[in-house]
């Protein structure tokens, strides 16, 4: 008694689709976490990439926060797309920019506002407080923009 493995016409097609849209997305999304940092990195004081080479503790918890706010857009772009290859890297890119332009203006207004030095906060060799309430804005701004995606 033998025992075959039938597979569904289209099955090998199909499975190469999906490889390749996870290829798309994970290239997308890279990038996107690239221009977010590039992004956070501009509009702060000083190089935060040299602060988080340096291992300055405010620098990486803030860093970290800036790029899972930008995961959060990507992965609610992807998901709102429903399978749509194209039209989902599309829109990805562009709620990608949109998100992380609103995440520089929203976390840098919440700094001013609260009185929040980030560049002496980032640069500050001991855990701050501050970086804490600014590496929760940029979670919760993510958080915004990823659920106004759906």
């Amino acid at each position: 008694m033998t025992t075959a493995l039938a597979l569904e016409a289209g099955y090998w097609h199909s499975l190469g689709r999906g490889v390749g849209a996870i290829l798309l997305y994970a290239l997308l999304g890279l990038v996107l976490l690239l221009i977010g940092f590039q992004t956070v990195d501009w509009t702060t004081p000083g190089s935060l990439r040299a602060m988080v080479a340096r291992g300055l503790p405010n620098a990486i918890i803030v860093s970290a926060a800036a790029m899972l706010s930008t995961a959060f857009i990507v992965v609610l772009a992807i998901y709102a797309q429903a399978g749509k290859l194209a039209e989902g890297l599309i829109a990805t890119a562009v709620y990608g920019l949109v998100g992380i332009i609103a995440q520089v203006i929203a976390v840098r207004s919440l700094e001013f506002v609260l009185g929040i030095q980030i560049g002496a906060v980032l640069k500050n060799p001991e855990f701050s407080t501050e970086a804490v309430v600014v590496s929760a804005a940029h979670l919760a701004i993510g958080l915004v923009v990823a659920v106004a995606i759906l």
